[in-house]
């Protein structure tokens, strides 16, 4: 897997992430103006939070989502040294050595030679 540090100090917003399970119908918004292909995206019950576009089937108002995601984001300091695990739209699913879990925006890392980490 690749590993990465933190260039730019990161913190998850003051809201609750939200999760889409495959096949879920949701609703979509606008666009985000700093981050394209990401849409504002309403659940059933009414809570919203920004997911990738490419999860949906189509884009239009109303869409079903074609995979599994969670929009939960990573806490992260400068130096902190991250394990990636997969991109998606110019951010990373990545893993603190504590274990802590979430999506870190590409431009606030850079990646670490697997050399140093054989």
């Amino acid at each position: 897997m690749q590993h990465a540090r933190v260039i730019a100090t990161h913190r998850a917003p003051d809201r609750p992430a939200i999760q889409v399970a495959r096949g879920e119908t949701v609703t979509l918004g606008d666009r985000d103006h700093d981050w394209p292909e990401f849409v504002w995206s309403t659940l059933a019950g009414g809570l919203g939070g920004w997911i990738p576009e490419s999860v949906f089937d189509v884009d239009r108002e109303v869409a079903i989502a074609n995979s599994d995601y969670d929009a939960r984001e990573l806490n992260a300091d400068v130096s902190d040294e991250l394990l990636l695990h997969r991109e998606l739209a110019g951010w990373w699913w990545a893993e603190k050595n504590d274990g802590a879990t979430g999506w870190i925006p590409a431009r606030a890392i850079e990646l670490i030679d697997e050399d140093r980490h054989g």
